[in-house]
């Protein structure tokens, strides 16, 4: 005490805080205790003592000089061993203390207070321990990735939400974010899984079986979706039908019912093969704790020497994602993935087309399980040069390239990542005025650009061997040992991609109306159009793929919003809502029809071909398929790529079948037994492009809650 007032110790951070005496006791008896030390009796009460009365003559001591004291006070009073203990401690204190900045992000995930890391992703439970080491190691991951390896101003504009450095977590690794698999070419020429050569498989089930332990492998080496088509598969069974009929006809002397019970032994073989690949890819855990992000892609392509097959294929698999997949608790439910894609093509989208019963079961299987989603082969065409092929995942989709010998090129082609630029955020910092948003949003720009280019100088560095799966055994291709995989980022064979977010929120805020509006609408246009100019500039002068992206936004959409409403307040229909509208879409609040709908966003899909989806939110349509069937057509004629949001949901309390709800408070129940645990509730929602099984963050979660139908 000085006059009455407490002594003060300056703390590292620069605060104040009360001296205390007993804690230099204390860490000087620990100096004393350990086993270089030496203990001498009231030694360390001694010094603390004269420290305390040296500080008198201050009102102020800092930490630092506390420490200097306590060092050479047991030098002087001939304990060097002690001394030297306590310099120890201290350097070990100030070791955990300046790299251990993401404590706070592992302790939250450990104890289950970290509510914004684990649910920032639907698909993952963040509960189970491999999924907690994922996350614990991506936390540590992150923070090495913002201190040593991305630029500070990127770090600042990415803490500050000016953009969003995306999978930051998998930034540190030699890994690419998604991929279209060339999984035909892996199947027809074999390939290799942990060092053990896999031959090309002599049966549908054999083949499905191999591809399921190829997508594992290929999802345990890369952070994003992977999309596979399926008519790969359609070659095996034929080989299955081959090997059935020999033996049926070793059997049988009568070539008709030897023709009929090969038939019979091949649809057997194809329902237990595809029952194996929906089981396997639900049951397996990647290495990054989660099912594997995997989309089936389902089209009646004329070009398919083995289309009949391919028909058979996709129609068992509608077949078995109508049933659904059995919970826990013995009951079929809706499972997340795979995510299927079924194609709109002039073979199947009319009555009297050959494959019209197709696309009547799929439109049963949305009415009931939400996927598929569709892609209209006719407009794709328009916007592809004349290709059909599939996203990535959930949305990425990849520009036309050809290979040396003039031949489009879709699959073994990837993604290198994201990064996304928020809009609102600009039109917040505009307040009104156009002209300075165009000019804020070109200086954001760059920053997206240089986290593009920093992503192509990462993977510029790897060699084949990083991922064999993908590049030595045929998933994207096959180099030889050690060979760079350079080339394969370069002239357009890979993307790196321009995400946004918000051009509602960012009409509102300079136009004062929403884009669905003329005037709203003409500068979302703009926007947009500067995004592609951009696009076209960068990837002439890198040798680059940039291309446009609508980002999904699972997380972003709530991190983006809370962020800016820290920092500016809230401001009506922006950062009220608790969160953000995604890429281009109508704000989840209009209420606007589903053909209006898709006929507006339609539009800004033929300028967003690096990444695009929209959907319709519709009630329970069980009991009218031909209305399903209707919207379906009006896909195809007006808009490439589209989906529909229904309800799906389980409660295994009660057993309630139905529509989980949302209280007051944001938090799910069931509205037959009240019950709001999460650990028996199933509530399976369309997340931002694909299905969710998991419970979403908090700015997702109201999003959700807002939606209209559309119907």
């Amino acid at each position: 005490m000085i006059g009455g007032l407490m002594l003060k110790v300056i703390k590292r951070d620069g605060s104040l805080s009360n001296f205390e005496k007993n804690k230099i006791v204390v860490a000087i008896e620990k100096a004393m205790n350990s086993p270089s030390g030496v203990f001498v009796s009231n030694q360390a009460l001694e010094i603390a003592n004269e420290i305390e009365s040296e500080a008198l003559n201050i009102d102020k001591i800092s930490i630092y000089d506390i420490e200097d004291k306590v060092y050479y006070k047991l030098i002087d009073r001939n304990n060097p061993a002690t001394a030297k203990s306590y310099e120890s401690y201290k350097s070990v204190q100030a070791y955990k203390r300046e790299i251990n900045t993401s404590d706070d992000d592992i302790l939250g995930l450990l104890n289950q207070t970290n509510i914004d890391v684990m649910d920032e992703n639907s698909n993952k439970n963040p509960i189970i321990a491999s999924t907690q080491r994922d996350l614990i190691a991506g936390e540590v991951a992150k923070d090495i990735a913002k201190r040593k390896l991305i630029p500070l101003d990127l770090v600042e504009a990415h803490e500050s939400a000016a953009i969003h450095i995306h999978d930051l977590d998998y930034f540190i690794q030699p890994i690419f974010n998604c991929c279209l698999v060339d999984m035909k070419d892996m199947l027809d020429r074999g390939t290799v899984v942990n060092d053990k050569m896999i031959e090309t498989p002599k049966s549908f089930q054999v083949a499905c079986n191999v591809m399921t332990q190829i997508i594992a492998q290929i999802a345990s080496n890369q952070y994003g979706g992977q999309s596979i088509n399926i008519s790969c598969l359609s070659p095996y069974l034929e080989k299955s039908y081959k090997k059935n009929l020999d033996l049926s006809k070793s059997i049988l002397d009568d070539d008709n019912k030897a023709i009929e019970m090969a038939k019979a032994l091949t649809q057997r073989d194809l329902e237990s093969g595809i029952q194996t690949i929906q089981y396997q890819i639900n049951t397996l855990m990647t290495s990054n704790g989660q099912s594997p992000f995997v989309t089936l892609f389902m089209h009646t392509d004329e070009k398919d020497p083995y289309l009949d097959n391919t028909v058979k294929i996709i129609e068992e698999i509608l077949k078995q994602r109508i049933m659904g997949i059995k919970n826990e608790q013995g009951v079929y439910v809706t499972p997340a993935f795979p995510k299927l894609i079924y194609v709109l093509d002039e073979n199947n989208i009319r009555e009297d087309s050959k494959y019209y019963k197709l696309t009547e079961l799929a439109a049963k299987c949305t009415a009931k399980r939400m996927y598929p989603d569709y892609i209209s082969a006719k407009k794709m065409r328009e916007n592809y040069e004349g290709n059909v092929f599939s996203p990535m995942g959930c949305r990425a989709f990849l520009p036309p390239y050809k290979d040396e010998f003039g031949n489009y090129k879709f699959d073994g082609r990837f993604n290198m990542g994201v990064a996304t630029i928020n809009l609102p955020q600009i039109g917040i910092l505009a307040n009104g005025d156009e002209d300075k948003f165009f000019e804020i949003l070109d200086k954001r720009l760059d920053l997206i650009k240089r986290v593009g280019l920093l992503r192509y100088d990462h993977l510029s560095k790897v060699t084949s061997d990083s991922s064999p799966i993908h590049f030595r055994h045929g998933a994207i291709a096959r180099l030889n040992r050690h060979q760079p995989i350079k080339p394969l980022l370069e002239n357009g064979y890979a993307t790196v991609t321009i995400g946004y977010i918000g051009i509602y929120e960012a009409s509102i805020l300079v136009t004062g109306k929403s884009h669905t509006s003329k005037i709203g609408h003409d500068f979302a246009i703009k926007i947009m159009k500067v995004l592609n100019d951009k696009k076209e500039e960068w990837s002439k002068k890198y040798g680059i793929a940039f291309a446009v992206y609508g980002t999904p936004a699972e997380s972003l959409t709530h991190r983006f919003a809370s962020i800016d409403k820290k920092r500016f307040g809230s401001i009506k229909d922006v950062t009220d809502k608790g969160f953000y509208t995604n890429s281009f879409h109508v704000d989840v609040r209009e209420e606007i029809s589903v053909f209006d709908k898709f006929d507006f966003e339609s539009e800004f899909q033929q300028l967003s071909t690096g990444g695009c989806i929209s959907y319709a939110e519709i009630p329970n349509m069980n009991n009218n398929i031909k209305a399903v069937l209707t919207m379906i057509k009006y896909i195809y004629e007006h808009i490439q790529y589209a989906e529909f949001n229904t309800k799906s949901d389980y409660c295994g309390e009660c057993g309630f079948d139905g529509e989980i709800l949302l209280d007051e408070d944001n938090n799910w129940y069931c509205p037959n037994c009240g019950n709001k645990d999460r650990n028996t509730l199933t509530v399976v929602r369309r997340t931002c492009g694909y299905l969710g099984e998991n419970f979403r963050n908090e700015g997702r979660t109201k999003e959700i809650k807002a939606r209209v139908v559309h119907i």
